[in-house]
C-alpha cells in the first residue's frame, strides 16, 4: 500500500474501525511500525479507507492464520493452510538506502511466500505518472524477473499505459518480494486483491467503463509478467468472500458476512461480481 519506509509522527490514536472479531491489538501494532499514520492520524476511519478493509480481512487470522482459506487464484502449487500472516510489511530491495516498498499482508506458507497487494477505491481515483529511480535499473534482479524488468521498462518509454492500474507499484513489489525470498528456500507469489465498488460512500456511481477497464489492465500486467520467477494472480474480494463462505471454520464464514457489511456483493459484468460499498459520506474523487 505504502511506497516507502518513512513513518509519520504521533498523535492521539482514533477508534480502530475494526470488527469486535479482530484482534485489535495486534492490528494497532502492526500498522504502528508502518508508515501512513492510519490509525493516530484518524484515516482508516474514512469510509473509502483501504486500510480498513485489508486490516479487517487479514487482521482476522492474524492469530490463526491456519484458518485462512486459500486466496483466490493462488494455484495448486502453493502449499496451504499459512504458518503466519502480517500486516503491512516491508519488502526491502538489495540496498540500504532509498525507500522500500510496504505489502497490505504478508501470507507465509511452506512451500511460498504470498504478498497481497489491495485495493479499493484508488484505481478510480487520479494517479500520478509511473516513478522509477535509477538504482532500479542496477543488475541486481536476475534473469528470472526479465518480464517485471520488461514491464518496467515499458512504463518508463509509455508513462500511460496503464490508466488505472498502479502497475510501477506492482513491479517495485514484485522486486522486493524476489529479494525476501532469496535464500528461504520458499517461492515468490503476489496477489492483486482488488474491490469493484459499483458506487462510492455517499451513492455516487462509479462509472461501469472505469472498473471494465481497470480489470483489463490487471489482466493485460499479468499476462505480460507470466513465467516470472514471482509469479502474479489478480482476484477480486467477491472471490476473498466466496472462499471464506466455503470454510469449513463456523467463526470464518461468520468472518464473511462481517465483510460483507463493507461489501455488499452484487451481480456484475460478464458473468462475474462487482462490490457495491455502502455507508456514508462523499468521494474524494467521483
Amino acid at each position: 500500500m505504502h511506497a516507502g519506509t518513512n513513518r509519520s509522527g504521533g498523535g492521539s490514536q482514533a477508534s480502530p474501525p475494526l470488527f469486535p472479531t479482530v484482534p485489535a491489538e495486534a492490528v494497532v501494532a502492526a500498522y504502528a511500525k508502518a508508515p501512513g499514520n492510519e490509525f493516530s492520524s484518524g484515516k482508516i476511519a474514512s469510509p473509502e479507507s483501504s486500510a480498513a478493509l485489508v486490516a479487517n480481512a487479514f487482521g482476522f487470522f492474524l492469530l490463526r492464520p491456519a484458518d485462512l482459506p486459500k486466496l483466490p487464484s493462488i494455484p495448486a502449487e502453493v502449499e496451504w493452510p499459512p504458518t503466519r500472516i502480517g500486516l503491512e510489511k516491508c519488502v526491502r530491495f538489495p540496498w540500504r538506502g532509498g525507500l522500500h516498498p510496504w505489502l497490505d499482508a504478508l501470507v507465509d506458507t511452506p512451500s511460498h511466500i504470498v504478498g497481497v497487494e489491495s485495493k479499493r477505491y484508488e484505481p478510480f481515483r487520479p494517479r500520478k505518472p509511473p516513478v522509477f529511480s535509477d538504482a532500479y535499473w542496477g543488475d541486481v534482479w536476475g534473469g528470472a524477473m526479465a518480464p517485471f524488468l520488461a514491464m518496467r521498462d515499458r512504463l518508463r518509454d509509455v508513462p500511460s499505459a496503464y490508466l488505472h492500474l498502479d502497475a510501477a507499484q506492482l513491479v517495485k513489489h514484485a522486486l522486493g518480494l524476489r529479494t525476501m525470498a532469496k535464500g528461504s528456500g520458499k517461492r515468490p507469489f503476489l496477489l492483486y486483491l482488488h474491490a469493484e465498488p459499483l458506487a462510492w460512500p455517499n451513492g455516487t456511481p462509479v462509472p461501469p467503463d472505469r472498473i471494465r477497464r481497470h480489470a483489463e489492465e490487471a489482466a493485460s500486467f499479468a499476462e505480460a509478467v507470466r513465467g516470472a520467477e514471482v509469479e502474479f494472480a489478480t482476484a477480486t474480494y467477491a472471490e476473498l468472500l466466496a472462499a471464506m463462505r466455503g470454510s469449513g471454520v463456523p467463526e470464518v464464514r461468520r468472518h464473511a458476512e462481517d465483510l460483507t457489511g463493507l461489501l455488499a456483493v452484487s451481480p456484475g459484468r460478464s458473468g462475474g461480481v462487482a462490490l457495491e460499498v455502502g455507508g456514508q459520506g462523499g468521494p474524494s474523487h467521483p
